[in-house]
């Protein structure tokens, strides 16, 4: 969408929306200045309708006035944007102030031959001020989409900053303190980049934004255990491998979100997607349409070049080792029969373009449908062998042997077991990359091009590092960190399978034409049905927009798990009962933190409802513990001790409210979602501050009272700096964007039209 005024240049060009805010908050203003153009214009106004265009044309006045006031506090928070956004700001005024002039008719006794313009005698000027309020509205709202900009780059060059500071650390102190930033850091643009991403109106660029967005994430962990390892084992070369492909791959991701929320490609290169098969029998067949009309521009030549293109790319399948042979047999038939449809097409083609040719329409007719008829058997032959294959495929891996096989060896040091098991992952990676291919070609649109690409990399580049980390282990079989690093990289690529799998479905769905179709909440009451029933009513999956929003608090959730397991640890007594209730409580959080990406043994919302209620119920378990073992303590650890425990309960009984309030519908069951992750949020916060406290007074017990025999004398180290409530919350403010002005135009009153 474009929009230019009259009677300025300045806004001519450059003013295309890219963004839904930007488009919403536009709605109420263009709704109220169509109504006043296509006013009815009667020889007798009422009073009525004269006071309904004034009330129009003061209220459009005023929240123009206000959307400016804003705009212009914009351009002094942001020097590179004042010129610019002052002009913009100045042209909507005078176009405001123009629309409440013309608009200022509410007297019946001023005579119409006063001379002064009103809306009924001056309807061009206000055709031009309406358009030149719209262009610079417009304007202005597309400098504040640049101030949200300005925000990911600068977050991103934070991140990188950062990150190359984690990759030159030479010891393990150093490195916990900067991974620390490097979290908060990434948290922060990971929101940035989630409401970006939500915001773009282009699908295309909203896959490539989720796709990026994936690889950062999962690239957190795998960047913590890699970096770990090499701080471990610095002499080993596996182990510097594996930890320089995690920070190549996370500069490429963060380099594509810049250049989707810039949209600067490098060297000038365009967002082109490999030709897909589909695409091309599409765009045939529309060619193919075109004739009927005569509006085909293609020669006969360049149609038959645009077939041979399509079944040149079918020779993906019909060459690979995995497509099945009746499957490639049917493949070929129909390869070999749209030729000769063409070449029939072709023929009756040349012979209607005779005028005399009286029945040759009937002819061109019944051999285009022919001709589409035999495409579309192909485009169908074709997804079902993809299909097939995918399915059988992710089937034979479900049970991932060849991954525990190799933490297996690795584990004994087996390089002989090793090196068998790194060429059966290496095979399985070349087939999976292959019908990721494959899938490609039958996708059907460009997100879910775009999302096979990225499986198809993903792929490739995790097969080469799940084999890294496991000769480092192989190498070092009884290396706590190499192992863990391992099965990091492992959850990846199983994550990886999972995804494949719900693309393969969403694939099959668009196929059938179920593309599009939600679920039904069957929290919502039906039709003739009691609310006594909502009880027995079945739990119900979130869709790919609630996970897409509630991804945010996952990356958080994930994050904690890890810093209480890398606390736990530490723990010598690792059956200690709090060391042993900190690692549940870890896991219960991990398996919600699979179900906000839509994985692990959570698979519905009432899964996730339970789970919270029993992670409650264990922080009641741990809260009893805590309060036994603070009886050790002098009297100045303990208040500090108990306030920490006390904030645990709290929280606790808070989720544990949460999880058992009743609630209806979708919006309301997915803030209860919401609600429960980030009071789970809250609790581990509490927890991962709690436990290396108590690990730290336990061991200075112990060797206290070795060397003392007094428990006493344990009180003499100072306690960190409690939790703060702030901290629980995660608030941030987000400053000037489009959202400061979305409100400003929203409250616009419609001027009915009778």
């Amino acid at each position: 969408m474009a929009l230019s005024p009259c009677g300025s240049n300045s806004f001519d060009s450059g003013l295309e929306i890219k963004t839904r805010s930007v488009e919403q908050t536009l709605i109420p203003l263009v709704s109220q200045i169509t109504t006043l153009i296509n006013h009815k214009d009667k020889p007798r106004k009422s009073e009525k309708t004269l006071r309904a265009i004034q009330r129009v044309g003061q209220a459009v006045n005023m929240a123009v006035g206000r959307f400016v006031t804003v705009g212009e506090a914009i351009a002094i928070e942001n020097q590179e944007l004042k010129e610019e956004m002052s002009f913009a700001c100045y042209e909507a005024r005078r176009a405001g102030d123009t629309i409440a002039h013309l608009t200022d008719v509410v007297s019946l006794e001023q005579p119409e031959s006063d001379g002064r313009a009103t809306i009924f005698s001056d309807k061009a000027g206000m055709v031009k001020a309406a358009r030149m309020l719209l262009s610079s509205v417009t304007k202005v709202l597309v400098l504040a989409d640049r101030i949200v900009i300005k925000q990911i780059i600068a977050s991103r060059n934070k991140v990188l900053t950062t990150l190359e500071q984690l990759e030159k650390v030479s010891s393990f102190q150093e490195f916990v303190q900067i991974f620390s930033q490097f979290g908060n850091e990434m948290v922060e643009f990971a929101h940035l980049t989630g409401d970006r991403q939500n915001d773009l109106k282009d699908e295309k660029k909203k896959s490539r934004m989720a796709a990026a967005r994936a690889v950062l994430e999962k690239c957190t962990m795998m960047l913590l255990t890699a970096s770990k390892t090499c701080l471990r084992h610095p002499d080993c070369d596996s182990a510097r491998i594996n930890k320089d492909g995690v920070f190549q791959r996370m500069r490429l991701a963060l380099e594509q979100v810049i250049e989707i929320v810039t949209e600067a490609r490098p060297n000038g290169e365009g967002d082109i997607l490999p030709v897909s098969i589909y695409m091309g029998i599409r765009e045939f067949k529309n060619q193919l349409e075109g004739l009927r009309e005569g509006l085909c521009l293609l020669s006969k030549e360049s149609l038959t070049a645009l077939l041979e293109v399509i079944l040149e790319h079918t020779e993906d399948f019909t060459d690979s080792a995995y497509t099945s042979h009746e499957h490639r047999e049917r493949i070929l038939g129909l390869s070999r029969q749209a030729r000769l449809e063409l070449e029939q097409l072709i023929a009756v083609w040349m012979q209607a373009q005779n005028p005399k040719a009286a029945e040759a329409t009937e002819e061109m007719e019944l051999a285009i449908l022919k001709t589409c008829q035999c495409m579309n058997e192909l485009k169908k032959e074709l997804h079902n062998a993809a299909a097939e294959l995918t399915a059988d495929l992710l089937k034979y891996h479900a049970d991932h042997i060849v991954l525990k096989a190799l933490k297996v060896s690795g584990g004994e040091g087996s390089l002989e077991a090793l090196a068998k098991y790194t060429c059966e992952l290496s095979e399985q990676k070349e087939q999976l990359v292959e019908t990721c291919r494959l899938l490609r070609h039958i996708s059907g649109t460009e997100p879910l091009e775009i999302t096979c690409i990225h499986a198809e990399d993903t792929f490739q580049v995790i097969g080469p590092q799940i084999i890294s980390a496991a000769q480092t282990l192989a190498l070092h079989p009884s290396s706590k960190i190499a192992k863990e690093n391992l099965d990091v990289f492992c959850e990846a690529w199983e994550s990886q399978l999972n995804d494949m799998s719900i693309l393969l479905r969403e694939i099959i769905d668009l196929f059938e034409g179920r593309r599009g179709e939600k679920r039904t909440y069957l929290s919502l009451p039906r039709p003739g049905k009691l609310s006594a029933n909502l009880k027995t009513i079945k739990p119900v999956k979130l869709d790919s927009e609630e996970q897409t929003a509630i991804a945010k608090v996952g990356l958080e959730l994930r994050l904690l798990t890890s810093d209480l397991d890398s606390e736990s640890e530490k723990w010598e007594d690792q059956e200690h009962e709090i060391a042993r209730q900190g690692q549940g409580m870890s896991s219960m959080a991990y398996s919600m933190y699979l179900f906000t990406r839509g994985e692990g043994l959570l698979k519905t919302t009432q899964d996730l409802f339970h789970q919270a209620e029993v992670f409650a119920e264990e922080g009641f378990k741990l809260y009893s513990s805590l309060r036994a073992f603070s009886t050790q303590l002098g009297d100045d650890e303990r208040a500090i001790f108990t306030a920490e425990t006390e904030k645990l309960v709290a929280l606790c009984q808070k989720l544990q409210i949460t999880t058992r309030m009743p609630v209806q519908g979708k919006n309301s069951t997915f803030l209860k979602v919401d609600s429960s992750i980030q009071n789970t949020k809250s609790i581990l916060t509490v927890v991962v501050y709690i436990l290396p406290l108590c690990n730290k007074l336990i061991k200075k017990y112990k060797c206290e009272q070795s060397s003392l025999g007094s428990p006493q004398s344990w009180r003499e180290t100072p306690l960190q700096t409690p939790v703060h409530e702030e901290c629980l919350s995660g608030k941030n403010g987000n400053g000037f964007g489009v959202k400061s002005l979305e409100h400003h135009m929203a409250n616009l009153t419609f001027l009915e039209s009778k």
